[in-house]
């Protein structure tokens, strides 16, 4: 009876738009120890701190370190991603109520408000697990949770190598890139290890220099002494408040970054980086949702035709803003290095050149391109 109590208190906090905190749980618990007793109080109250301030049943998945991903179809379809593909979890979540009662109170925990009137959301929980829930009608069969869970530490580059994600070679070159202040963009499909392969590279910046990473939601996991970041924030259900990745990389440009990191290149936004990238802020980097190198310049163009440039205004901006492409592939073994192109002109048209190609089987080169690969070498100042 009195855990009902302070689940009814709990929900009145989340109602009225309050997050729910240690401190609420703890009164809302504590006032019922003249009943109950310390002790029984006591464990009622970790009892609630792990269900509201917690994922719920969903809880043992987010400890996990083996797990990526928890995906939420509804009531009775939980999936986890563990670096091999997609699996059903066995966890009973309830009903369509009890699911949606979740993603509401998950979205309360970000700081952002999931209801009829704003059937969509994306934060961040405490911790750092990034949240996106969509309620009916705009999804069928109940409310949907997508839990991107981030590494508690990041793995920085040597250990990322060491683990198989490449080979000595493709060290040296991603090594190289970080040493020579190249603008470059990470591409790769969702789940690829693009947001891996970025914070490791972050942490090989020298710590002399001032990184400024701007992001929709947090997602880098970044070693670096002198990281300077800025996190989006959607507009409210008046339709006000939004802050864009577009107002946040102009501000990043103001705030003397020695470098400038798009944790993920989707929007507007792009013409601001491509500028800075123009205008003498070199190292700049992000990624790029791609299926191949080849698919970069579309991508781009699409992008910019959103921030009304031309795609030849693109293509001539890009083609001095950013050198290297580095695309990463995911297959059943885990996620790896598989190609290294290099933006360049070709017969008069802007093309990605690949320079190094790995195998879809293992971390070692299996072919070289002689023009790109050269094209390679003159951008990192070395012969590999």
């Amino acid at each position: 009876m009195s855990g009902s109590v302070v689940g009814r208190t709990m929900w009145q906090h989340i109602r009225s738009g309050e997050a729910p905190t240690v401190e609420r749980i703890t009164a809302a618990s504590g006032a019922e120890a003249a009943v109950l007793g310390g002790r029984h109080a006591a464990t009622l109250q970790q009892h609630w701190a792990a269900e509201v301030l917690g994922g719920g049943p969903l809880q043992p998945l987010l400890e996990r370190q083996d797990i990526t991903d928890v995906l939420v179809n509804g009531p009775g379809e939980v999936w986890i991603d563990r670096g091999h593909g997609l699996e059903r979890a066995p966890i009973d979540l309830g009903d369509a109520d009890a699911v949606r009662r979740l993603a509401v109170r998950l979205a309360a925990l970000a700081g952002r408000r999931l209801d009829d009137a704003s059937p969509w959301v994306d934060g961040q929980l405490p911790g750092g697990v990034r949240l996106h829930a969509v309620l009916p009608p705009l999804v069928d069969g109940g409310a949907h949770l997508s839990l991107r869970i981030p590494r508690t530490v990041g793995a920085d580059l040597y250990q990322l190598c060491a683990a198989g994600f490449t080979d000595d070679v493709g060290h040296g070159v991603l090594r190289r890139l970080i040493e020579r202040k190249v603008a470059f963009v990470i591409t790769g499909g969702t789940g690829s290890g693009k947001t891996t392969l970025l914070s490791a590279l972050l942490g090989a910046v020298p710590a002399r220099e001032r990184v400024l990473v701007v992001e929709d939601v947090r997602e880098l996991s970044v070693d670096h002494p002198h990281v300077v970041r800025l996190e989006g924030r959607p507009s409210n259900v008046e339709g006000v408040g939004e802050v864009s990745l577009t107002a946040l990389v102009r501000q990043a440009l103001r705030m003397r970054p020695d470098r400038v990191v798009v944790g993920e290149v989707r929007g507007a936004e792009v013409r601001e980086l491509l500028s800075a990238l123009n205008t003498g802020h070199e190292g700049g980097c992000g990624t790029l949702h791609a299926n191949s190198p080849a698919d970069v310049l579309a991508r781009f163009e699409a992008l910019g035709a959103l921030a009304g440039m031309s795609p030849s205004a693109v293509r001539s901006q890009l083609a001095s803003a950013v050198r290297v492409v580095v695309h990463v592939h995911r297959e059943a073994a885990g996620r790896r290095l598989a190609e290294i192109g290099v933006v360049g002109w070709h017969e008069g048209e802007l093309q990605v050149q690949t320079a190094l190609r790995w195998s879809n089987h293992g971390s070692a080169v299996v072919s070289r391109e002689a023009e790109g690969f050269e094209a390679l070498n003159a951008v990192l100042g070395q012969v590999l």
